[in-house]
Formats: structure tokens, sequence, C-alpha cells
């Protein structure tokens, strides 16, 4: 792997794959839903939206059609603290992949009649979204968990928010956020770096002047605060969804690795505790698991099931107990070796594509800060102890709750 930074603060990393006939591209954008007012909710996602629409050299239908040409595959996505831009080609293709990319990101002319044209998307996503329950819970948990909070508030925006956007507030958002300070390119498969380092600084252009710095990591702010309530949808659905939260670790915390040795053993796979305990053993659900997310200052910890309606206070009251259980006692040495075991071989497993190698080092420059080789994280894994993970156990899973359920109930019923 290698790292170079350009005029303006552009960041380049690149990780060559001896072999690979792909490359992949991206570029990541250090701006997510939480940087954006009440006013503003879902700015970032409308952007990514936009920027697909047409720059000054390229209207939509031809940025769809140079990828398709050559069987390119070209997407983004919009998260609580970044966006990123990508594209997956042959490696004889990379320097397509990168003009398009650059040119999308950096001259987007965010067209009057594309806002409003996009603005009818959006809401048909939303009301997708919306219709998926197994969706809108876990929107539903984080804003139990956090209120008011910019962390609370779901991606997309809401109906209202999105209908009341303008060109203008759209565009002023793009100039402030979209600078090559708060960027990072990364690219990884059959590639040089020179080669990728020299194509950008053709792309990017006279945007890279100047001698400024990479902009500085996410602050930590103060504690972000977290509450303990019960949201709850009553929808005429055929399943309940439930997802039961807490506050988890931030990202920098050095705990990290112990909190995902845990969550591996709860609720990681099939040999785990909820998954034996709540399908195995009773069969009250087909899906159930937990999951962990980190933000630059806080994190979230959860267990999520989908169960029979009636079987909705047996599984929370289970999952409840499982928590509890290992929160008391902790988790066997058998337990902890096999969820060590499974993470090693998922995150090997998971990077043998050129896309999850870039995506991990871009990610891993803009948020994390630090580049760690996978031999590194895999021996910071092996280095989680027994204790270790009791001891992240008894913190974590010992912290307030809040939950969050859909389904065809009211929601008296499991305000306590």
């Amino acid at each position: 792997m290698r790292r170079t930074v350009l005029p303006g603060g552009l960041r380049v990393l690149t990780e060559a794959v001896p072999g690979a006939r792909s490359a992949a591209f991206g570029i990541w954008v250090g701006v997510g839903s939480r940087d954006e007012t009440p006013a503003l909710a879902g700015t970032s996602h409308f952007l990514e939206h936009l920027l697909f629409k047409g720059t000054r050299r390229r209207d939509a239908l031809e940025i769809a059609a140079v990828m398709d040409a050559v069987g390119g595959e070209m997407n983004a996505f919009t998260a609580k603290e970044y966006t990123c831009y990508y594209a997956r080609v042959l490696d004889t293709d990379l320097p397509l992949a990168v003009d398009v990319v650059c040119d999308m990101v950096t001259s987007s002319v965010l067209a009057a009649a594309d806002v409003d044209s996009e603005r009818g998307v959006i809401l048909e996503e939303i009301a997708m979204h919306d219709d998926d329950p197994g969706d809108v819970v876990h929107d539903a948990l984080a804003a139990a968990l956090y209120g008011d909070h910019a962390l609370g508030r779901p991606v997309i925006g809401s109906v209202d928010s999105i209908q009341g956007l303008s060109r203008a507030s759209i565009a002023g958002y793009y100039k402030r956020r979209y600078v090559p300070a708060n960027m990072v390119v990364a690219a990884a498969g059959g590639l040089d770096h020179d080669t990728v380092v020299a194509l950008v600084q053709e792309a990017f252009g006279d945007l890279l002047t100047g001698d400024g710095a990479p902009a500085p990591l996410r602050p930590v702010s103060r504690r972000v605060p977290t509450t303990t309530g019960v949201v709850t949808a009553r929808r005429p659905t055929e399943q309940t969804n439930l997802v039961l939260g807490c506050e988890g670790l931030r990202r920098g915390d050095p705990r990290r690795f112990a909190l995902q040795v845990l969550n591996a053993a709860l609720g990681g796979g099939m040999s785990s505790r909820l998954f034996q305990e709540v399908r195995e053993q009773r069969g009250l659900a087909y899906s159930v698991y937990s999951y962990s997310s980190h933000s630059a200052d806080t994190g979230l910890f959860g267990v999520y099931a989908g169960c029979a309606p009636g079987r909705t206070r047996d599984v929370l009251d289970l999952c409840r107990e499982v928590l509890d259980e290992v929160a008391e006692h902790g988790l066997t040495d058998e337990e902890v070796r096999r969820a060590q075991g499974q993470l090693r071989g998922s995150l090997v497993l998971g990077l043998e594509d050129t896309g999850s190698k870039m995506s991990r080092i871009g990610k891993s420059e803009l948020v994390h800060g630090e580049l760690l080789s996978v031999d590194d994280v895999l021996e910071r894994i092996a280095a989680v102890t027994p204790d270790d993970v009791r001891d992240i156990a008894r913190d974590v899973l010992r912290r307030p709750q809040a939950l969050a359920l859909i389904g065809p109930f009211d929601e008296q019923e499991f305000s306590s």
C-alpha cells in the first residue's frame, strides 16, 4: 500500500494486487448526515443522487453509458459520517473510471431541473424504505437512543425535509464540503500507484492548489447523550421487528476488538448464544443477531429479532435474559476462541475482491486516521483474552437500553 498527499490536502492511497484483472476506484468524502442541521436533513444523500445527474462534460446518460460500455460497476452510498463514490472496472479501464468518478465529484452542475426530478425519486426511496419494517426499525432505534441529536435522524432525511430543500442550499453544502482536503482517493487491484496519482492530478486539475493539509479526523466532541426510550410503530405486519440497543464504543476505543469478539460470540453466527437460545432451542424466531457500529464519539450495540407478534414478549424477555447472563457471567473460553476464529476468517475472506480492499484503505484513512495491515488486525483479534471479553460485556451490556418495535400492537404493550 502506498500513500501520497497532493496539493490542497487530497490524499491518494493505493493497494496493488498482483495478478488482479480488475481495479476498484473510490472517492471518500468526510461528510454525512450527522453534519446536517434539521433543516438540511437528507442533504448529503440528496447530493449523492445529484452527482450522477450530470457534469459540465457529461450528462446523466453519458455517465451511465460510458461505464456500461466497458462492463463497469459504479455506485455510491451515504452514511452518517461519510459519503463514497466508487467504480469497479477491468484494470485496463481504470483511467476511464478515474476520469468519470472524479468528474462527477468535482464538476457536478446541480441543475435546478435535476434537483426537482430527483426530489421525486428520493421521496419514492423514502416510501420504499418505509415499507420495509426491517429497515425502519433500525432508524427507530437510533431515534430512541439518540433523540434529537443528528445521529438519531435517518440518513435519507424525511418527507418534510426533502420537500423543503432548495437547489441553493444543496449547492452551498456541496461547495463547502466537497473540497480536496476533505476527500480521500482510494484504489486497489491491478494498478500502479504513480499512474493513479497522475490520473487523479489530471482529473482534479486546478482544484489541487496551495499547501493545505488534509482535514483532521472528525473531532471527538463531548459525550453524545443517549436515552432509554421506547419507540413503537403500529403496522399490520406478519412479524414483529424489534431492536434492543444501548450505547457502544466510539471508533477509537482500544477495547473495540474485545467488543467485536463479544459481538461475534453473542449474536454473530449460527453457534452464537442468541441464535442458539432464541432460534435453535426454542424456535421463537427465524432471524436473530447482534451488531456493533462506531462513530467518532459514540457507538451503538444492538440486538435484532423478527418474530410472530404473539411471541414478541417472549423473544424480548429471552434476549434480555441472554444479555444479562453474559454481562454477569461472561462467555466461556471456547465461545471466545470460536468467535476469534470467525472474525479472523471472515476478515480475510471479505477482502478477496478489489472493491473490499479499496473500501478498507479509503475508510481507514478518512475515519480512522490509521491503516492497520491485515496481519495487524488479525493479531489484535487474537490478542483478545476471555477476561477482556468479560470486562467489556460487564460494561456495555449493563448500559441503559433503548427499544424499537414495529408490529401489529399498541405502544402501551411495551412501554415498560
